[in-house]
């Protein structure tokens, strides 16, 4: 029995060892190296090919024959990958595998978005450029607007460091007179139009679209002029449910100060010329470093989004806190976004519903003109006073000499604004290639703005009023429906064609609203938040109320494409606009375009090489309108408040004439040609675009001065003016460095815009000429203007007095010009008169400048991105108010330029002349980006990625003030107004991002 029992063991053992050795002989043999050749589909071996194990680490890539290696066993997946290819999977079957990878014309086949429709890149015929999230600007951005800055030939952006302020945004150049929102691009928020950017967090921004040229415009009509600026948020996905967390705390500092005097340098030079100092106190304070600060500011946003086949859902909540560097400046916001999507009628009809909503907050400081801002009075305020005098704060002598910091402190405001939008939305398949589609939002507004100066308030006319409050609040909706079809079909593999009609209904009500003022408070605490403690009330003029406006705007709109094989593409637009805002006898607008497009590398020509991936020619042309910034009441005749009369004892309204109607006023109206070329090289390693246009706006809206014997009011709005603008834009892209652990990938973009403006005047309305951009200089009272608006000449252009230096006596002298011939006449004189200013500078500039480049190696990150503006001028407005000799006699400080450069026996006033007229050129590194990506965690979570980065790292320029980028919107751009110049600062940020 024992031996029996010893045998069963000895064959046990043996049939284990057998076993054993044919497993390892099955792996040894399945573990076989894999080797092959990886070549393009002309047979070109290609280099850097990345081989993996799929679901592994384990990997190779191809050498200079496009040769690989790699140990795999049997039946496992190798993917094949290279960027500008299409990625393959093969199961290993053999030990010799030959892969010919096929070209990835992803951005050909790219879906772009544009008005009520998308369509592959290579079809597109008209300019649009898509900036994709991961390319968008970083920083501590309270205005989605600012993540384009650089980045959009032709969009030229101006921001700002005040945390409640708002970049200024020109697209191919100003094309109206008037301000604000006339001159802004038209903004579209996931197909709803006319929606408030501020709506959207940046991080839930999925890609950004901008239509520059009028035939992608056009099919938004009057609305469109100034280019229209479409963004797409993020939304659900099919699959598990995924969790995203992002944020960021920021630390700003001041980029750089005014090189104000000391206290001691001005008692030098008073005794050095036997001058005599006011306001002198023993002190030596400087007030920039008591109004400025280190600001922190921290943003936080969460998303969930996920789904199954049929309904997809999201929704994020974003919550950012920003300090200004001013005391006193801060902006709390939350935005909230939600969407579920849904598919039923066997997934013919989708169904989406949303909820958005804003409530912000921003405090600020006074930023007026006259001295009542804090911005300026941190300059102008005497260093030789302390910041208090027995516990208060510290007055100067002399007119509109505030301190600063009782400014910030006694003299506070701030604004809350509360947003809430529906959404609903709806697309039936009715048949293949036919879609309809409706979209229904409302949104409603509010914004509530309370102000309070205290009893210790030093604002002139105010401090006598023993605490005064002022509040007011507004309330605004808008309607928004919209439904069209789409039809898209292909014949024969070759003809694809494409028809979109629709129609489109807004109503917009807003500025309903009022507000009261009143004073004589016992005391400060409880400020504006108890209106009823105040003794007085100023009667009705103590009173503000809004006239509610009612708009309303119906179109009707189509586009028609056709493609033959995506070489020959043709599309037509055409959009029928109504508006309540224009006068009764043009109430109706038709904005047409036409644009072609030719493939050049689909011609069989092109087909034997491979050099050239892409090249398209793009022509169009169309007519946009620009109805923005009207009221209803635009085209009307209007009486308003001017006064009181006594009638039977008692006190009475009077009504006088405020505008005079129009029934002829119509919307101004841009007609665009463009030219447009899209290239692409060695498999798009290489592409971009060159684009030139000439784009004209005609009817331009400005106020008229009329005869009140034919009129009841001095002026009239009426369509006369013309500009025009050309210009030519380059975009590169390029990857020039690509290895299997490092790449580099750059992007450059060039614009160039030339404006003019043609005619201001016709034969019914008149005017030579209007000044512009008066920076309000210490010392002149009058005729301070800056800029002329000229015919012949760009908006920007400066006309002022020529500097020619001093005489001998010390004096300010100023070139003579004949008043005949406008020509130096070889004289200078003290006391210049208005016949000798001349032009002598513009604003314009000649170059905008963007250079992206981002770089990866394993699992680290870097971008380094420059800006710059070249070729323009820029007016020092606060240069030439603190070098004023009636700054220094009235107490206030100086410059030390005036100091050390300037002659004490010049007492002459800083008219406006070409010596504070600047190169305003500068080359920024904007932005500089290292960040870390941990991977391979246990399940639980994707990915982390952590992240730090500088923004304004430094600036190469020769203007001497603050910041060379200066508001460079409006009619007077490149005038540096030294009270609402809010100071660029340097930023530096640690981010994460987390995706669970």
């Amino acid at each position: 029995m024992q031996s029996k029992l010893v045998t069963n063991r000895q064959t046990q053992r043996n049939l284990f060892s057998l076993a054993v050795f044919l497993l390892v002989s099955m792996y040894a043999f399945a573990q076989n190296a894999v080797t092959g050749i990886v070549k393009d589909k002309t047979g070109e071996p290609l280099i850097g090919v990345s081989v993996v194990e799929k679901g592994t680490t384990n990997g190779s890539i191809t050498d200079m024959d496009g040769k690989f290696s790699i140990n795999v066993l049997q039946g496992k997946t190798l993917v094949f990958s290279y960027i500008g290819y299409l990625s393959q999977e093969i199961k290993v079957r053999s030990n010799t595998i030959n892969v010919t990878m096929q070209e990835d014309d992803q951005m050909l086949e790219e879906v772009v978005v544009i008005g009520y429709g998308s369509m592959q890149r290579k079809d597109v015929t008209s300019s649009i450029t898509t900036i994709k999230a991961e390319d968008l600007n970083v920083g501590v951005y309270s205005d989605p607007a600012q993540l384009l800055q650089g980045k959009v030939p032709g969009l030229a952006i101006t921001t700002s460091g005040d945390p409640n302020g708002s970049p200024s945004i020109t697209l191919r150049g100003a094309s109206s007179l008037r301000e604000g929102a006339a001159m802004q691009p038209y903004y579209v928020i996931d197909g709803i139009p006319g929606v408030d950017i501020s709506m959207v967090a940046p991080d839930d921004i999925e890609s950004i679209d901008v239509l520059r040229d009028a035939t992608a415009t056009a099919i938004y009509g009057s609305k469109a002029a100034n280019g229209v600026i479409i963004i797409n948020t993020k939304k659900g996905k099919k699959g598990r449910t995924n969790v995203t967390y992002s944020g960021y705390v920021a630390f700003d500092k001041i980029l750089k100060k005014m090189d104000m005097a000391t206290a001691d340098e001005l008692r030098a030079y008073a005794e050095k010329n036997g001058l005599t100092l006011s306001n002198d106190m023993g002190a030596n304070t400087d007030w920039q470093d008591e109004v400025l600060r280190t600001a922190v500011s921290h943003n936080h946003n969460v998303s969930i989004n996920g789904g199954s086949e049929k309904t997809t859902y999201m929704a994020s909540i974003n919550y950012q806190n920003r300090q200004g560097v001013i005391l006193g400046t801060d902006m709390d916001r939350l935005n909230i976004r939600s969407l579920l999507t849904t598919r039923v009628l066997k997934d013919r009809l989708e169904l989406s519903v949303g909820v958005n909503s804003r409530y912000g907050k921003g405090v600020g400081v006074p930023m007026d003109d006259e001295g009542v801002s804090v911005l300026d009075a941190m300059n102008y305020f005497s260093p030789m006073l302390p910041v208090r005098d027995d516990g208060n704060w510290t007055q100067a002598s002399g007119s509109q000499n505030i301190n600063p910091l009782s400014l910030i402190y006694e003299d506070t405001s701030e604004t809350i604004y509360k947003n809430t939008q529906l959404i609903s939305k709806a697309t039936l398949e009715i048949v293949k290639g036919l879609k309809w589609s409706a979209n229904y939002s409302f949104t409603n507004n509010q914004r509530t703005y309370s102000e309070y100066h205290t009893h210790n308030t030093q604002q002139p006319g105010i401090n006598a009023q023993n605490g005064q409050a002022k509040r007011n609040t507004y309330f605004g909706h808008e309607h928004i429906f919209e439904t069209y079809g789409n039809y898209d079909t292909t014949i024969n593999d070759a003809h694809k064609l494409s028809i979109m009609a629709g129609y489109s209904w807004e109503e917009r009500m807003s500025n309903d609203g009022f507000g009261l003022t009143v004073h004589d408070f016992y005391d400060d605490v409880l400020k504006w938040n108890q209106l009823t403690y105040a003794s007085t009330i100023d009667g009705i003029p103590a009173i503000e109320s809004g006239t509610k406006e009612t708009v309303r705007n119906i179109s009707f709109y189509g586009r028609v494409g056709y493609s033959y094989n995506s070489k020959y593409m043709i599309q037509a637009t055409i959009r029928r606009d109504g508006s309540s805002v224009f006068g009764k006898n043009n109430r109706w607008g038709t904005f047409p375009s036409v644009s072609v497009a030719w493939n050049i590398t689909e011609e069989d020509f092109m087909k034997h090489q491979d050099v050239i991936s892409n090249l398209k020619l793009r022509l169009g042309y169309g007519v946009s309108g620009n109805a923005l910034g009207f009221g209803a009441y635009t085209p009307y005749e209007t009486y308003g408040a001017s006064g009181f009369f006594t009638y039977n004892g008692k006190s009475w309204r009077t009504l006088a004439a405020t505008k005079n109607a129009n029934p002829d006023l119509k919307w101004e109206s841009t007609g665009m040609f463009n030219i447009g070329i899209d290239y692409a090289f060695f498999n798009g390693r290489l592409n971009g675009t060159i684009e030139w246009y000439n784009k004209k706006t005609k009817d331009l809206i400005w106020n008229y001065p009329v005869s009140t014997s034919l009129y009841p009011f001095g002026d009239i709005q009426a369509n006369v003016g013309e500009i025009t603008n050309q210009g030519i834009e380059f975009s590169i892209n390029a990857v020039p460095v690509r290895t299997r652990d490092f790449e580099w990938s750059t992007t450059v973009t060039l614009s160039h815009n030339k404006n003019t403006v043609d005619r201001l005047s016709n034969d019914q309305f008149e005017v030579s000429l209007f000044t512009q951009g008066d920076p309000m200089v210490a010392g002149v009272s009058a005729n301070g203007y800056t800029q002329r608006i000229l015919e012949g000449e760009p908006l920007g252009t400066f006309y002022t007095f020529e500097f020619a230096g001093y005489n001998e006596n010390g004096i300010a002298t100023y070139y003579v010009r004949d008043e005949e011939t406008g020509e130096r006449t070889g004289e200078t004189t003290t006391d210049p008169s208005d016949k000798d200013r001349t032009i002598t500078g513009c604003a314009q500039p000649k170059l905008n400048f963007g250079w992206n480049n981002t770089f990866s190696w394993k699992n680290w990150y870097a971008t380094v991105f420059f800006t710059g503006v070249f070729g323009n001028d820029i007016y020092n407005g606060s240069r030439a108010n603190y070098t004023s000799p009636e700054n220094f006699s009235n107490g206030k400080n100086v410059l030390r330029e005036f100091l050390y450069e300037r002659p004490a026996t010049d007492t002459s006033n800083n008219r406006p002349s070409d010596r504070f007229i600047e190169n305003g050129s500068y080359l920024r590194l904007s932005t500089l980006t290292l960040g870390y990506t941990f991977k391979n965690f246990d399940n639980w979570l994707k990915n982390a990625q952590l992240y730090i980065t500088c923004n304004n790292v430094f600036t190469i320029t020769s203007y001497k003030g603050l910041d060379p980028e200066v508001n460079m919107g409006g009619l007077a751009p490149g005038v540096d107004y030294r009270w609402s110049a809010y100071p660029h600062t340097r930023t530096t940020m640690i981010g994460l991002k987390v995706n669970f």
